[in-house]
């Protein structure tokens, strides 16, 4: 069953545009992965939140062990106000599939 995480990720202020960018930089690299089901960014006034969904845990696993996310990590060194939150999430199936299932 697919895993969903949704990463929150908060740029310093004065950053914000440049952390857009090297997020835009590794996402498609990320969407070619292998297992990647979703991969898409997504913006609050202070935040960006990534939603992501992925075949497997062993596909997350790889995912988070590879070359995007490191240079993910270095372009965004000094730019961001943490680490990024990360909520690794289980589907909960109710109501229409179609519906209520990432």
């Amino acid at each position: 069953m697919s895993v969903v995480v949704v990463a929150t990720i908060l740029p310093r202020p004065e950053y914000r545009a440049e952390v857009i960018d090297a997020l835009r930089q590794v996402i498609g690299q990320v969407q070619d992965e292998d297992g990647c089901e979703l991969y898409a960014l997504h913006e609050a006034p202070d935040r960006l939140i990534l939603i992501e969904k992925w075949a497997s845990h062993e596909a997350l696993t790889a995912h988070s062990a590879g070359p995007a996310l490191a240079e993910l990590g270095q372009a965004l060194a000094g730019q961001v106000a943490a680490a990024p939150d990360l909520l690794v999430l289980e589907p909960v199936p109710a109501g229409d599939p179609a519906k209520g299932l990432l």
